[in-house]
């Protein structure tokens, strides 16, 4: 089992066992087995150095954070001083160095963290399945002699996090990248409003999508790692009052298409939740039918994308991989005025689901409808294409209503992973973390 942050800190505190220690078993463990395909570079002695200071400083009675001495990872997408920010490709190889370090980076270090490394991650953040032509595709932790996918864009993040080569990790989240590898990989996540977190630093995907959040083995982790990158230094939220909590299932679009395992344990988690008392309810939403419509002549992420990206594909698009080059460049034929269009729609359509969320504590839904699939059977295009579509659906939706929302494991035991999602409305982090925690404890009060 996966140790938490908490556990982590109790241990220092008591003195069994060191930030350099910590640290020390992180970078063997990332040197080995899985470790090159989930690291694009590590820190190696740079972070032996923060961790020998960090236990200096903690002799000395000083403890920065709940993060202090511990070892964290980040997403391939962060600007560190003196590095080149290569986002899992070799299209920036050669490109100029940061001049100064992402502003969450600032905050990791502030707080007392030691970084590990750079975690691999989809070409760019562009894909929701986590595979990587150019520094090869981290296994998926279940499964691995069938090389499963372990969901993406930040797949690195979750299988340092599994297989202990840092305590918890970094990522980014567009249409699910954070959420999507947690629930695949069996640990939890969570993004937070796209404006909770500052993003300068971080090489966008979609400025109007990208959110910045935290995979970790428990959603009181998430929190402590939430609490450091939004600046907010908040509490870990208490978890909420079970009884009479009021949970909405959406039944348009999000259950669709669920696989048996996917959906044997979805309904095990409601009927646990509602012996413990929360009531579920379900929903129709139609506006998530409506979401492929708005986004017929283009969506944020294409357009966004093609923005940023046109000027390097001119000059090295021969180095992308051909599977995101392609969707970069379709956001190309989108008009501005069907960008705008899209945008004013976005707002309507915003509004519209908040409504039908209004009265609710969260929204509840499985994070991904099936279990992670075989890297074998997405090498034909058009399974490559379906699949990531299926994966990306439902994370997809909080995304574009500038939501909230965690993953949580909510599979038994020697079973394939298996997320629910708890979601809610832009700016209701706080909510949903504190539900969340609860739903959290729930399942694994029932087993």
């Amino acid at each position: 089992m996966i140790e938490t942050l908490s556990a982590l800190q109790d241990a220092l505190a008591a003195g069994r066992t060191t930030s350099q220690s910590l640290t020390e078993a992180a970078l063997a463990r990332a040197g080995a087995g899985e470790g090159p395909r989930v690291f694009t570079s590590l820190y190696g002695e740079r972070a032996l150095a923060a961790a020998r200071a960090s236990d200096l400083m903690r002799k000395a009675g000083f403890v920065r954070s709940p993060l202090e001495g511990l070892p964290i990872s980040i997403k391939d997408l962060f600007d560190v001083a003196g590095e080149t920010t290569k986002a899992g490709s070799v299209a920036l190889d050669g490109a100029p160095a940061a001049t100064a370090n992402a502003v969450i980076v600032d905050r990791l270090l502030a707080a007392g963290a030691v970084l590990v490394g750079r975690t691999n991650m989809t070409e760019f953040a562009f894909s929701g399945l986590g595979i990587n032509p150019h520094y090869g595709t981290p296994l998926n932790p279940f499964d691995r002699a069938r090389a499963r996918i372990p969901g993406g864009s930040s797949s690195g993040a979750a299988v340092s996090v599994t297989d202990g080569m840092a305590a918890a990790a970094i990522g980014t989240d567009t249409g699910g990248s954070v959420r999507i590898p947690a629930a695949l990989c069996g640990i939890a996540g969570f993004k937070p409003t796209a404006r909770r977190v500052p993003r300068a630093g971080c090489l966008p995907l979609s400025t109007s999508l990208d959110s910045v959040g935290p995979l970790a083995p428990s959603l009181a982790c998430c929190a402590l790692l939430d609490a450091v990158l939004s600046g907010s230094g908040e509490a870990v939220p208490a978890p909420a009052d079970i009884a009479g909590l009021r949970l909405a299932v959406p039944t348009t679009l999000a259950l669709d298409g669920m696989d048996a395992t996917v959906a044997a344990a979805f309904r095990r988690a409601l009927d646990t939740l509602s012996r413990a008392g929360a009531r579920i309810i379900e929903i129709a939403v139609p506006e998530f039918a409506g979401l492929a419509g708005l986004q017929a002549k283009g969506s944020f992420a294409a357009a966004e994308a093609w923005h940023w990206h046109r000027a390097l594909i001119a000059e090295a698009g021969e180095r992308y991989d051909p599977r995101v080059l392609v969707r970069i460049r379709r956001g190309a034929e989108m008009a501005l005025a069907d960008y705008l269009d899209l945008v004013a729609a976005r707002a309507r359509w915003i509004a519209g689901v908040e409504a039908r969320l209004a009265g609710f504590d969260a929204l509840v839904m499985p994070t991904v409808p099936v279990v992670a699939p075989r890297i074998a059977d997405l090498a034909d295009e058009a399974a490559y294409g379906a699949t990531n579509l299926l994966i990306l659906r439902n994370p997809t939706l909080i995304n574009f209503l500038d939501g909230c929302a965690a993953s949580l494991p909510c599979h038994r035991p020697g079973e394939a992973p298996v997320g629910l999602m708890v979601a809610g409305a832009g700016g209701q982090d706080r909510r949903i973390l504190a539900v969340g925690r609860t739903i959290e404890a729930a399942l694994a009060a029932a087993g």
